[in-house]
């Protein structure tokens, strides 16, 4: 019998926490090997090290479920499409954070079940912080001072909300879609997984991605979100999809807070380029 993925929550935490001590045991020796992908995104030492961590460990603890990272993504279409559930990852989110030395990285996990995020685990290494749901559980923040569950804060009208951007975007990339809010402030946060766990904690409201991310920026996330009381849409508030397409680029998308806003008058919808295949 499969285990529920309430039962493989502790276990996956730990090996989440692990990967984090991989990228640390570089960060903190200053010294790792920098490489660009095809698409010219930055990978590091750290993100290949965090990576063979999830992977052996998580072989170990379920090795009837199928993994699928952003550093180990070269399964074909033909084979996954048969998985109704599989591993996604993405070993560290934030790699020009990691290599910029803000600290806002983070190891993703997510479990996927039928097409949807059943199980999402997020640990911040540089601050030792997990945020974690399963569907049907709720969502949850640990540090420190212990676990405590979260929620997005919730709105009578939308008039003055908080945006979670990157700390190197410009302002115009994501203005250009917005309307109708008086004002709105600036949250500043690098990882995009952690800018959305911002939302789910209720410090922010919502974030507008503008460029290229895969399913694995998204997975844990979108869990986590959900079990809070939030949402991720694609960039005309459709559903966002998980192993349906040939492709595993994610559209432009959209973390909501509060979905009980009428978030069609605050943010445009837009089309965007994407492989359809």
């Amino acid at each position: 019998m499969k285990p529920h993925p309430i039962e493989l929550l502790d276990d996956v935490k730990k090996i989440a926490h692990q990967a984090g001590e991989a990228i640390m045991a570089i960060y903190n020796q200053g010294e790792f090997e920098l490489y660009h992908k095809l698409d010219e995104s930055p990978v590091t030492s750290a993100d290949y090290a965090a990576n063979e961590v999830l992977m052996d460990e998580l072989r170990n603890l379920t090795p009837h479920i199928p993994i699928l990272s952003e550093e180990s993504c070269a399964v074909s279409y033909a084979e996954r499409k048969k998985w109704n559930q599989y591993w996604l990852l993405d070993p560290m989110d934030g790699t020009q954070e990691f290599v910029s030395r803000s600290g806002d990285f983070a190891v993703n996990i997510a479990l996927i079940v039928d097409g949807e995020p059943n199980l999402g685990v997020i640990y911040w290494p540089t601050k030792n912080i997990w945020y974690f749901a399963v569907k049907g559980h709720g969502s949850f923040k640990q540090d420190a001072s212990g676990v405590q569950r979260i929620q997005v804060t919730q709105h009578e009208d939308h008039h003055s909300l908080r945006l979670a951007v990157s700390r190197v975007q410009k302002n115009n990339t994501v203005d250009q879609y917005i309307r109708n809010v008086q004002q709105y402030e600036r949250v500043a946060l690098g990882s995009c997984s952690l800018k959305s766990c911002l939302i789910a904690e209720g410090c922010a409201d919502f974030y507008l991605r503008v460029g290229p991310t895969g399913e694995w920026d998204t997975g844990a996330s979108h869990c986590i979100l959900n079990e809070a009381g939030g949402n991720i849409l694609d960039s005309e508030f459709n559903a966002l999809s998980y192993n349906k397409r040939k492709t595993l680029a994610n559209p432009d998308f959209i973390v909501i807070g509060d979905v009980k806003l009428a978030w069609r008058d605050i943010i445009i919808p837009h089309k965007t380029q994407r492989i359809l295949d």
